[in-house]
């Protein structure tokens, strides 16, 4: 087993668990301290990571007060090949962006070319990550 720390994804290898069909669990932080962990699917963009979630849901409330994060990721098909990266949401992307976004993932994720799980009136939005802290384990 090797591993790296980095303070900016540029490895391939890193890459690729972003850019694979790998659950991502996205850690914030509460109002009251308490770590939140959500499963979730992720992108990555220009070094950046991309998470598409709700407006209104807590990941997106808890950056929007501390835009302080963690995520893990692990290859779906050995656990041993994982990432951990502690970074701060810089940007959040609302409109057509986010909704291009959220059916980009579902065609990654599900094979669908349009998100199926929307809830009426829901409007999406993009957390932009940049990286502080990049530890890969494999």
């Amino acid at each position: 087993m090797s591993q790296h720390t980095n303070n900016e994804i540029t490895d391939a290898s890193t890459k690729k668990l972003f850019e694979g069909k790998n659950f991502a669990f996205v850690s914030t932080i509460m109002r009251d301290g308490y770590p939140q962990i959500t499963p979730t699917w992720v992108d990555i963009e220009d070094g950046n990571i991309l998470v598409n979630t709700a407006i209104g849901r807590i990941k997106q409330k808890n950056v929007s007060r501390d835009p302080r994060l963690s995520i893990a990721i692990a290859d779906q098909n050995n656990p041993y090949d994982m990432v951990t990266v502690r970074g701060k949401v810089i940007e959040q992307i609302t409109g057509d962006a986010a909704d291009k976004h959220i059916d980009k993932l579902a065609k990654k994720y599900l094979g669908k070319d349009k998100y199926p799980n929307r809830a009426p009136g829901e409007k999406r939005v993009i957390l932009k990550v940049k990286p502080e802290r990049v530890f890969h384990m494999k």
